[in-house]
């Protein structure tokens, strides 16, 4: 899951956006129920579209909207310790 920084809500990440099309694929194609109060076809169309704009958006964000100024590791150099007397 994704880290929520302060204020924000948890985002849609790439893994869940996936999830939601794999499950919505197999109420889609692979379910074979017949209900007169829910079209599971349906349903299942509606979470694989929910995935796709999902995983469209958290490939967006993470292309473009990334925060690129946060901060970078400093270089360490590795020196031999100092002698003390």
């Amino acid at each position: 899951m994704q880290a929520s920084y302060a204020g924000t809500p948890y985002a849609v990440t790439i893994g869940t956006s996936i999830l939601l099309i794999a499950v919505g694929a197999i109420l889609r194609y692979a379910v074979n129920v017949h209900s007169s109060t829910i079209n599971i076809n349906t349903v299942g169309l509606i979470l694989m579209i929910a995935g796709i704009l999902g995983l469209i958006l958290s490939l967006l964000y993470t292309a473009f909207w990334a925060d690129r100024t946060a901060r970078r590791r400093d270089v360490y150099v590795d020196e031999p310790p100092t002698r003390r007397y």
